[in-house]
């Protein structure tokens, strides 16, 4: 197909080749810059409209960490962290897309391939069941969730064999039984993004409880939890495959305490934060046989962080991601954004109050998917969309 497309592109300038200028240099731009790259000619326009470029495109977008920022309103800003555009070099930050919602409280719960799940509920006491829905930032496509009710996320994959986008679910145990979706019962269930049938139970009892509230890393085409368990017990990870929708156990590194995995270099991290102001990096050298690397030790400045912004080592969130060769340790300490690099060196410092960093990356794509259409109440280019100012910039 990428052959045919480029036989139908007319030549775009005298001196360029179609095969560089739309092959090797469009289909390597942002999405924002390429939209308006679209209004140059109607052979641009046709040439990157073709869902073969727009694969390839998508191929050539950067994972991104994620970030998010509540507003008034509500809204939400969707915000990927370029660390030499963003954190490291300037204190703007570039909202790819801002979202407004009736209910109070908004969560960012997943994101899978430029795709974003938000989670939102009227207010904080866990007494009615949550509200789902699913957006596309790029292409402007939202639609709600409403067979989701009376469930909470666990993670979300692609699932190969289909194609489909699909949604690891577990019943709500704040909800009152009555308040359950009809015949669910305990144990995982799995939902297709664009299905019209309720979620499908997959089994496996104890698992809910030990995934809630972690987000697990997508490498090797299973998705990944970190559990701490008590001294005796040990650490482990819950592995989910996405192509048999089967669990199984994986070993862990022995440190003590909670620790976040993570996609470093294509093999799945683990950071672990210690109240002293320790972070531990671990890689697994060897995914099949479970072997574990130490990688990195960085000792956070704790004497000077607490002077200069009141850091308190048990308050604090500490979001450890990779990119670019990079890994960024990225603190949040009440009101501050502090980001380190390995050294424990504090590269760049931002008071934003209502910023807030995830173990998310969004790379994002145009392609529209067919699955929206299908939705009951799907919208594009619309509300809750908000436009944001030409710079999309906030300062």
């Amino acid at each position: 197909m990428a052959e045919a497309a480029r036989a139908r592109a007319a030549p775009l300038h005298r001196g360029l080749p179609d095969e560089i200028s739309i092959w090797e240099i469009l289909v390597r731009l942002p999405p924002k810059a390429l939209l308006r790259c679209r209004a140059v000619c109607r052979a641009w326009r046709h040439a990157t409209s073709a869902r073969d470029f727009l694969l390839a495109h998508h191929g050539h977008q950067p994972a991104l960490p994620l970030l998010y920022e509540h507003n008034p309103g509500p809204s939400i800003d969707i915000i990927p962290l370029d660390h030499r555009a963003g954190v490291a070099t300037a204190d703007k930050f570039h909202s790819v897309a801002r979202l407004g919602f009736d209910e109070t409280y908004i969560h960012l719960q997943a994101s899978c391939d430029g795709l974003l799940i938000f989670c939102t509920e009227a207010d904080s006491c866990f007494s009615a069941p949550l509200h789902f829905s699913v957006c596309s930032p790029a292409t402007r496509q939202y639609a709600p969730l409403p067979l989701l009710r009376g469930f909470c996320l666990a993670g979300m994959y692609p699932h190969t064999p289909t194609g489909e986008y699909r949604l690891l679910l577990y019943p709500d145990s704040m909800l009152d039984y009555a308040e359950l979706p009809p015949g669910v019962e305990g144990a995982c269930y799995v939902y297709a993004l664009g299905s019209c049938e309720p979620p499908r139970h997959i089994g496996w009892p104890e698992v809910e409880l030990e995934i809630h509230a972690i987000v697990p890393a997508l490498i090797c085409g299973s998705l990944h939890w970190h559990i701490e368990r008590d001294e005796y017990e040990g650490n482990k990870i819950i592995v989910f495959d996405t192509t048999t929708e089967l669990f199984r156990q994986m070993r862990a590194p022995a440190v003590p305490g909670a620790a976040d995995l993570f996609e470093m270099d294509g093999v799945l991290g683990m950071a672990s934060f210690f109240g002293n102001g320790t972070v531990d990096i671990w890689t697994m050298q060897d995914y099949d046989g479970e072997v574990w690397a130490f990688k990195y030790r960085v000792e956070l400045p704790v004497a000077e962080l607490t002077e200069r912004f009141g850091f308190n080592t048990y308050y604090s969130d500490v979001v450890v991601s990779f990119w670019d060769d990079h890994v960024l340790i990225l603190v949040q300490s009440d009101e501050w954004l502090l980001h380190f690099d390995v050294a424990g060196k504090l590269v760049a410092s931002f008071h934003r109050k209502l910023l807030r960093a995830t173990q998310l990356r969004l790379k994002q794509t145009l392609v529209q998917h067919t699955f929206f259409p299908t939705i009951e109440g799907y919208v594009v280019n619309t509300f809750p969309f908000i436009s944001l100012d030409d710079s999309g910039v906030h300062t």
